[in-house]
Order: C-alpha cells, then structure tokens, then sequence
C-alpha cells in the first residue's frame, strides 16, 4: 500500500488552489484525511474513505493573509493495520494585488552546454489594465538572451495573463539561482482603450527559482578521513595529496574539508541520507531506520541528546516503522518486497530493531509479540533456524553452511530484543551455534558467532573466537580489519566483519585498557571507510558499523578536552577549526580552493577530532565493464543487463539511469533527475532485459547523452555504465521505452 498527495509549496493568500490525492494498491479499508493546520486554526482539506485505488484532485481556498506564513499540511492514512501521518511545509504567500510573476518550472536541470528556454507567466489580478515591464536579472552564471519576437513590457489588463521567455545558457555548475522581476511602470499608451494606472502599493513582484546544472559523464567521489586524538602534549599530522585522473570534465573538480568532534557526528547530520541508494524494499528501509536508533542510544546515554536531535530523529524512526509495516505478513514475517513467504534473516532484523525502537517510538507490541513467535517456530529440532528468504549477501557464503550464519544472526536479534539466555529457544540456538564452532574457516560466522556469544555471556567461546580472529586480523599502519578471505575484495563485507569483531570487542564487562586500545584500531580503520555522507558502501555494513561506532563512542565519552585544527593547502592558505564540548556535534565545513596537491591535517589538544577530505569530479563515462555489463537498444531505451561473474548469480542489482535534461520518468523508485530499477538476481550469462516509459517535459537544445549505470547493491564496486541519446526532435513526447 502506498499513497501520494502532491501540492504548491507556495500558495497566493485568498486564492484558490488545488491539490492532488492518490491511493494505490489498499489492503483494507484506509480512511486519508488532509488539513492545513495553523497556529490560530486547522481546516481539514479532505476526508475520504476507500478500499479502492483513487486518484483525484481538489480544490481549496487558501486563507487570506497580511504577512507571509508558514502552514503544515497533514496526511493522515489510517486502517487497522496501517497507520501513517505525514507533514510537510507550505507557504502561504499575499500576492502582489498588481502581478504574481511564476516560471514554468521550479526546477530545471540541463548538463552542460545545453540550453532552452525559460519562460515566466505575469498575471494581473487588479480591476485595471496596467503596463508590465518584466527585466531578469544579470548573473555571472548564466546568460539569458532575449528571442527575436518578444517585446518584455506589454499591457495586461484585470485578470489577464502573459508568459515571457528567454534563450538561458548556464555558464557554471552547481545550484544556480534565477531571478525575474515583473514592475507595473508608467506609460502613454492605452491598454483596452483604457489609460494604464500605476498602484501606490505592490507595484513589483519578484521570483527567484534554482537550476541545478550538472557536469556531463559519471561523477566520482574521493574521501580520506581520519580520527586523530592527541594526548595534549603531542600534535598529530596526517598528509595526503589529491590527485584528478588524466582526462576529467572540465570545471567538475571540488574539494572539501568538514570537521567534527564526534566520529558520530558526521552520520546525525545525514540521518535521512547515509547512503544516497535507493530504497523501496523491506531490508533497505530497515537499514535507514537503524542507524538512527543506534545514534539515538549513544546521545542519550552520553546526555547529548537535544530535543531538537529527538524531534528529527524519532520523525525518521516513525515515518521508517510505518513504512515497514508495508512488508509484514498477517503471520508476523517480513520480507523484502511484502510479497510470498516471510523471510528469517530480515525478520530477525526487524524484531532487533523495533525492540531496541520501543525506548524512543511507539511500538505495537502485538506486532513484536507475532514476529517472535513467527521465528521461534522456523527453529528446527537441532536448534538452527530454517532458512527461508535468499541470504542477502552472497559473499558471506564459505565453509560454513548458511543455517549457521543465519542462526547466529537470529540469535544474536534475540539476545539482543532482552530475550534470556536460559529462554528454551536461545538456549537450544547457543547449542546448535557450539556444535558448529569446529569449522572457523568462515571469517564472516566466526566474527558474528563471537559477537553472539558475548551477548550470550559465555566468556570461554567468546575468547576462543577472538584468539582465532586475532590470527587472521589483517594489520596496516597500526589499523586492524578482516576480509572474508585473503583474496577477497569486498569493501563492504569487510566493513561488516570488522565492526561485528568491534562489537565483540566491546560488549563484555568490564572493558580493560587493552581491550580499549585494541578497538580503536579497529575504529580508526572503520573511520578511513566511511562515505562523504557517514555511511559506508551499502546497507548492512552501514548498519552493523554504526552500531559498533555507537557502542565504542559511549565507552570512550569524555565530557572534557579542546583541541584546534589545521589544514594546510598546497598552495600556503589553511583553515583552522576549533573542536570543544560544546560544539562537538557541531558539522565545520570549508571549501578548498585546491582541487590537487598535497594538504597536511593536524591536530592539537586533547580531544578527538574527526576530519574528513572530500574530492568530487567528472570523467567521462568509462567503457570497460566488470562482472557486469549494460546495453542501451537505441529508440527504445531497453536495457540489456548481464552477469559474467564466477558466482552462480549476484545479488541484488540496481540500474541506476539519469534522465536526460529536460525528461522526466514517468514512474520511478528515486529522487527527481534519476530513476533506479530493482532486479533481484541475475544469473550468470543470461541477459536480463527492462524498460521505462520517460516523458520530455522541457525542450532542451544541444541535449547531451545521460548515463546508465549497473552496479551490485552490496559490492557497489562491482558496476558497469553507458551512455543513451535521445534521436527524435524536440518536441512534447511521451513514448514507452
């Protein structure tokens, strides 16, 4: 079940307006109700009840107001299973009694070179005809160039429109900000036959709108991070020099530096973003809602959570559960699309998780009560779980059977949601876990078996596990990480095996000097693998190292130490940060004028510091393919998606495909400009074919290929990208690909 309700984000005050409601695919009857709600007066906009898909629009009329404001729309979708509330902001705007200048689009997003037209509508809404001067204003980032037959004052008399337009040429990238003006100004002509007035008040209405202009090809991101803690007597420096590839678009390349003192801090301010991936399944909507528990347990035990972090939070953590109420079967499972029989690995993630949720949202109990009971039922008579549901990575396939790994992981949920170790179902699980310990050559079991027996507090496993762990640790620099095999390139599972040590490493009591020093080596590792955003490659290694980053913050907190630091660039500037207790979770950002060059980072004081390089640029879209491979078939935009790889099958695969400037699709999983195609599997060598219908809602000239990308949802690494056209002319078009 699903829902959209789309609206202006600005409304004139005291006009009509209109709104629009969809109700797709009810499992129940689902009352949606609507309202504007004010600080003086609520109106409740619709109210309707339906166990049918419905798609209808409404009209409103906006309040009259003075002074600009600030409303909340609400939605409000309630059943008996399902309930979900929404809120979003809407501004309610007095308009100019003379013009209300709007351009036809909020957005545009043309590439580079390309061009179009950027038309703005004035409309009148006074009793007398007027003369309307409308002038853009002149930026260093565009050129808008008049058309040969358009004049850019004209008469407009009561409740007439009229629609001026421009050549824009974007001459930089980035966010760019367009503003037009619309004047009623004086003039001997006669409009109508009538004599033009100028009004005292509102004689100027003026409209800023962004455009987004993104550089061609594929862009690549470069990070380098660093947890550096000096003792207060000593400065710690870290070097490294960024470098761009022979061949990168031109004007593409931007470099940054953020600083923290808090290697949490980084992810809290991207709660609702970790990953930049998409997510439209029951596992990747869990692993948005996780992290946000995990840093919500470490604030407030370190009493570092504001209301203001608890309000965003917990907004994630309900809109998250509601949504994972999509993918709940009537016998209490979960699984990935909602659809055929539940699934045990993510079932178990959830009961982990809404247990753990309950301290900060409401949880139906009932509903944690049905999933437990739904997994304690698929234990077999050994105590192993039965596996139902694909694993969801197959690279933490090895030595030991997928049984285990999935029974260390359930049992581990269920230590973990305060079930006792003497219950009869974890008791018979720890035995059926014992029994396996002879065969360790699984790295990835072996992390999350010691993991699970911590939790279990059977300290004689656990150190069996660890010692083993310790031999196969790989050593760089002082930093500790593991792979799932020597020859393994994974990034991601890497990250996960590690943290999963990290956890074990942590979660006994009480915690030692050693066992200290010998998790931060670990962490600092864990630290260099995070993402631009404080996530890491995919879903599960961000979850379960996040988890382990929280645990090791809230043992290592200290509410004292100040330290400064320094950047220095390349070419003799530097920006100097300073971290304290009281701006800890506070995110410092500069921009660095060298995108190349070598930068030295130090740190002085006696408190961590987090600081992170960033360098973003455009190549041109690489030919060569991995394991994978994509096709685009000309006219019709089929994708041609294939496996060459020496597994049996990938995972799950994602077809990333940007939209070409000026198009748009026409249903899609993904933000505005990109649309992402889910496909569970594929098999090795047999071609896999998918299709979209676009639409061409803005004719753009010079159009510019777009890129479409494969790529594995767990081993982003593993990706392939081309390029598609669009042949036809420019023209509205609507056409089935």
């Amino acid at each position: 079940m699903s829902y959209l309700v789309t609206i202006p984000a600005v409304i004139p005050a005291g006009l009509e307006a209109r709104f629009c409601a969809s109700l797709l695919q009810p499992k129940e009857t689902l009352v949606m109700t609507i309202s504007l709600i004010g600080d003086e007066q609520n109106s409740t906009l619709l109210r309707e009840s339906s166990d049918q898909e419905f798609h209808r629009c409404f009209q409103f009329q906006a309040p009259q107001l003075q002074v600009e404001k600030i409303l909340k729309l609400k939605v409000e979708v309630c059943g008996e299973t399902f309930v979900s509330t929404e809120e979003r902001k809407v501004k309610i705007k007095p308009y100019s009694p003379i013009t209300f200048v709007q351009t036809d689009k909020p957005i545009y997003n043309p590439g580079q070179i390309e061009n179009f037209d950027l038309k703005a509508t004035v409309f009148n809404y006074l009793s007398k005809c007027i003369m309307v001067a409308v002038t853009p204003a002149p930026s260093l980032d565009y050129t808008l160039t008049p058309l040969n037959d358009v004049q850019y004052s004209s008469c407009l008399c009561a409740n007439e429109r009229k629609t001026f337009s421009w050549t824009m040429s974007p001459s930089a990238l980035g966010v760019l900000n367009v503003t037009i003006s619309a004047e009623a100004v004086q003039s001997h002509a006669a409009c109508d036959n009538e004599i033009v007035s100028v009004p005292e008040r509102g004689r100027i209405d003026i409209v800023t709108r962004s455009l987004l202009v993104k550089a061609e090809g594929t862009e690549e991101t470069e990070t380098y991070n660093w947890l550096l803690c000096p003792s207060g007597q000593y400065s710690l420096t870290e070097e490294v020099e960024l470098q761009l590839p022979m061949i990168v678009v031109e004007g593409s390349a931007r470099a940054s530096v953020s600083v923290l003192g808090d290697i949490l801090g980084r992810a809290l301010k991207n709660l609702d973003g970790l990953l930049q991936m998409p997510y439209g399944c029951g596992e990747q909507n869990m692993a948005l809602l996780a992290p946000n528990i995990y840093i919500l347990e470490y604030l407030r035990n370190t009493e570092q959570l504001t209301s203001a972090i608890r309000d965003k939070a917990t907004k994630f953590l309900t809109s998250g559960y509601q949504r994972q109420l999509n993918y709940k079967h009537s016998d209490g499972a979960y699984s990935t699309f909602g659809q055929g029989s539940g699934n045990t690995w993510l079932t178990a993630f959830v009961l982990r998780s809404f247990s753990k949720a309950q301290s900060f949202i409401y949880i139906d109990p009932l509903k944690i009560k049905e999933t437990t009971t739904w997994l304690e039922e698929k234990q077999k008579e050994n105590g192993c779980f039965l596996r139902l549901g694909e694993l969801f990575n197959n690279r933490m396939k090895g030595g030991v059977s997928d049984e285990v790994t999935l029974t260390a992981y359930i049992t581990a949920s269920m230590l973990e949601s305060n079930m006792s170790v003497s219950d009869p179902v974890v008791n018979s699980s720890l035995s059926c876990l014992r029994n396996s310990t002879s065969d360790l050559s699984n790295t990835y079991t072996t992390a999350l078996l010691a993991y699970t027996f911590t939790l279990a507090g059977d300290m004689e496993m656990r150190t069996l596990l660890l010692q083993h762990l310790d031999k196969m640790a790989l050593q760089e620099g002082g930093l500790l990480h593991w792979t799932q095999t020597s020859s393994e390139t994974s990034a991601s599972l890497a990250v996960e095996i590690s943290s999963y040590v990290l956890l074990a490493s942590l979660s006994a009591s009480p915690l030692s000097t050693a066992d200290l020093g010998y998790s931060s080596r670990i962490v600092r590792w864990l630290v260099k693998q995070q993402n631009s955003y404080g996530g890491f490659s995919s879903t599960q290694d961000t979850v379960v190292a996040l988890q382990a980053l929280s645990l090791y913050s809230t043992k290592v907190f200290s509410k004292e130490g100040s330290s400064t630091v320094t950047v220095k660039s390349p070419s003799g500037g530097q920006h100097v940060f300073d971290v304290n207790q009281n701006n800890k979770l506070l995110y410092q950002e500069r921009q660095l004028q060298d995108v190349v060059g070598k930068y030295t980072v130090e740190v002085k004081g006696s408190a961590c510091a987090s600081v992170q390089l960033s360098q973003h640029y455009n190549i041109p879209t690489p030919t060569v393919d991995t394991s994978l491979s994509i096709q685009v078939y000309g006219f019709l935009h089929l994708f041609s998606n294939r496996y060459g790889g020496k597994e049996q099958s990938t995972n799950m695969i994602i077809v990333d495909m940007k939209m070409l400037s000026g198009f748009s699709p026409h249903f899609c999983f993904s933000a505005f400009h990109n649309c992402d195609f889910f496909s569970q599997q594929l098999q090795s060598a047999v071609p896999h074919y998918c299709s979209l219908d676009i639409v061409q809602q803005l004719p753009v000239k010079n159009l510019k290929p777009a890129v479409v990308k494969i790529y594995d949802y767990y081993q982003p690494s593993d990706q392939a990208e081309t390029e598609y056209d669009f042949p036809c002319d420019i023209g509205e078009l609507h056409y089935k690909c």
